[in-house]
C-alpha cells in the first residue's frame, strides 16, 4: 500500500491544538490559584508643634530709657569776697556729707570790718550836718520874720515922712535918708529869703551822700556775712583743696557740692516706643498749659530708675519732672528727664549704694494699663500674620493689626480673638490644612502675661 502526501497533511493541521490547550489550561489554573493583593487605607501623618491659647490681659505700656545720674542742685562755692582762710570745717573734705547751714570756711573780716567801721563815722557826720541844717531852718526862718516885721516898720515910717514932706513940714533929706533904710532892710529881708532857699538843696545832696555813704555800709556788712561760707542746703561734697591760711581772690572757685535731695535723669527713649504711654486715643494737649507732673497724672505715667551692676540690680521709684525739646536726629530719640527724691534713703553699705552723679541708669516708664487686650509672642507673628490652629485641627493663617510691640510681645488691635490656638514654634514648611498635633508651651505663656501685665522682667 502506497502512502498518499495529502491525506498526511489534515493530521498535522490537528496536533496543534492538544498543546495550544494544555497552556490555555496551565494558565487559567495559574490565575486561578494566584493570591489577591490587600490595599492599606491612607493615613494622614500630624506635625507636632508648641501651641499656646491667645491670652487677653490688662496690657501695661512700659518703654525704657538709658542715661546718666545727675544731682538735681549743684552748689559750686565761689569766693566772694578777698581775705585769708582763718578756719575751716573738719568736714570740709571730699565725700563728705554736709546739713543745711553747716559753717564749712571762713575767711578774715578784718579789712571790711575796718571799712565798715569807716563807713559808719562817715553817716554819723552826714547826720549831723543834716541836724544842723535843720536847726539853721528854724533860725533863718525866725530871722526872716524879724526882718520882715522891721521892713514893715520902715515902710510905714517912709510913708509918714513923704506925708509930710509934702506939707514941707521935714526937709526932703529925711525922706531920702529913709527910702535908703527902708532899701537894706529890703536887701536883708532878700538875704534870708536866699539863704532859706539854697536850705533844701544842701539838706537834698546831704540826703544823697548819706543814702550813699548807709548802701555802702550795707554792702560792707553784706561782705563781711560773706566771709562764713555755709552749706545753702544738704549735700555732698565733690572734690576740695582748701587749707587755712589760704589767701582767697575774689571770684575764685573753692569747690562743689552736689543736693542730697534729688537726683535726676535723662533718658534717651525712642520716640515710636514713647508714643504708646499716651494711649491710642489721646487727645491734642496745648504744651505751655500743662505742667509735666500734670501730664505725667493725666495719662497715668509712673517712672523707676534702675542700677545695674553684675548680680545686683537696685531699684528707685521716680517721677517724671519733664521733656527736652530737641529731639536726637540721628536715633529718632526724646530725652525725658526723672526725678529721684531722696537717693541716700535706705543705703546699705555694699549692699544699696546711693544713686548719686555718674551712675548709667536704667529708666522705666509706664502708664494705665489698656483694658482686655490679646497678646502673642512676638516670635509666633510672621509678616503681620500668624499661624492658628482651627477647630479641626489643622493650620490656618490669620492677618492681624497690632497696636504695638514690646518686650517679646505683641499687643493685637483686630484679626484674633482670646482663647484661639497659635502657633509658637517655626511651622516651616507652612501647609495650609495640614494637620497639626499642638503642645502647648505653658512657660512661654506665663512669661508673656507676665510682661504684658507689668510683673515680669524684659529680656
Amino acid at each position: 500500500m502506497t502512502d498518499h502526501p495529502g491525506a498526511a497533511r489534515p493530521l498535522r493541521k490537528w496536533l496543534i491544538f492538544p498543546p495550544l490547550i494544555l497552556g490555555v489550561g496551565v494558565a487559567i489554573y495559574m490565575v486561578a490559584g494566584r493570591t489577591q493583593l490587600k490595599h492599606n487605607p491612607v493615613i494622614e501623618v500630624s506635625r507636632t508643634l508648641r501651641v499656646i491659647p491667645a491670652p487677653q490681659v490688662d496690657v501695661v505700656p512700659r518703654v525704657w530709657g538709658y542715661g546718666t545720674a545727675e544731682p538735681g542742685r549743684t552748689w559750686k562755692a565761689i569766693a566772694e569776697v578777698q581775705g585769708r582762710v582763718i578756719e575751716t570745717n573738719p568736714h570740709l573734705k571730699a565725700g563728705s556729707l554736709v546739713a543745711k547751714g553747716l559753717t564749712l570756711l571762713k575767711i578774715d573780716p578784718h579789712e571790711l570790718e575796718l571799712v565798715a567801721a569807716q563807713l559808719k563815722a562817715d553817716i554819723d557826720r552826714v547826720k549831723a550836718q543834716l541836724s544842723e541844717l535843720e536847726t539853721n531852718e528854724a533860725n533863718y526862718r525866725a530871722s526872716l520874720t524879724i526882718e520882715d516885721a522891721a521892713l514893715a516898720l520902715a515902710e510905714q515910717e517912709l510913708r509918714r515922712l513923704r506925708q509930710l514932706s509934702q506939707t514941707n513940714a521935714i526937709p526932703p533929706a529925711d525922706v531920702d535918708a529913709k527910702e535908703r533904710e527902708v532899701l537894706a532892710q529890703r536887701q536883708s529881708v532878700q538875704s534870708q529869703r536866699n539863704l532859706l532857699n539854697l536850705l533844701p538843696s544842701k539838706l537834698q545832696a546831704h540826703n544823697a551822700e548819706l543814702a550813699v555813704k548807709q548802701s555802702s555800709l550795707k554792702q560792707a556788712e553784706i561782705d563781711i556775712s560773706k566771709c562764713v561760707i555755709k552749706a545753702p542746703f544738704s549735700c555732698r561734697l565733690a572734690d576740695v583743696d582748701i587749707q587755712a591760711g589760704q589767701f582767697l581772690v575774689r571770684g575764685e572757685v573753692l569747690f562743689e557740692a552736689y543736693s542730697t535731695a534729688i537726683t535726676e535723669v535723662e533718658a534717651q527713649v525712642p520716640m515710636d516706643q514713647a508714643r504708646k504711654l499716651m494711649g491710642a486715643n489721646a487727645a491734642p494737649i496745648a504744651p505751655l498749659s500743662v505742667s509735666m507732673e500734670k501730664l505725667a497724672k493725666l495719662f497715668g505715667i509712673k517712672a523707676a530708675v534702675r542700677v545695674r551692676a553684675g548680680d545686683l540690680t537696685i531699684d528707685w521709684e521716680a517721677r517724671v519732672t519733664g521733656i527736652r525739646e530737641q529731639i536726637d536726629p540721628t536715633t529718632r530719640s526724646v530725652a525725658v528727664v526723672v526725678a529721684v527724691d531722696d537717693p541716700y534713703k535706705k543705703v546699705i553699705p555694699g549692699k544699696r549704694p546711693p544713686l548719686v552723679k555718674g551712675m548709667f541708669c536704667e529708666v522705666e516708664l509706664w502708664s494705665k494699663p489698656r483694658v482686655g487686650k490679646v497678646v502673642i509672642p512676638r516670635s509666633a507673628m510672621h509678616e503681620g500674620a500668624v499661624y492658628i490652629i482651627n477647630g479641626e485641627g489643622r493650620l490656618q493663617r490669620r492677618t492681624i493689626d497690632v497696636d504695638f510691640l514690646q518686650g517679646d510681645f505683641v499687643c493685637i488691635n483686630t484679626g484674633l480673638h482670646a482663647g484661639e490656638i497659635v502657633v509658637v514654634s517655626d511651622p516651616t514648611p507652612a501647609i495650609l490644612g495640614m494637620l497639626v498635633d499642638p503642645v502647648e508651651d505653658d512657660v512661654l505663656l506665663n512669661e508673656i502675661i507676665a510682661q504684658a501685665t507689668g510683673k515680669g522682667s524684659v529680656k
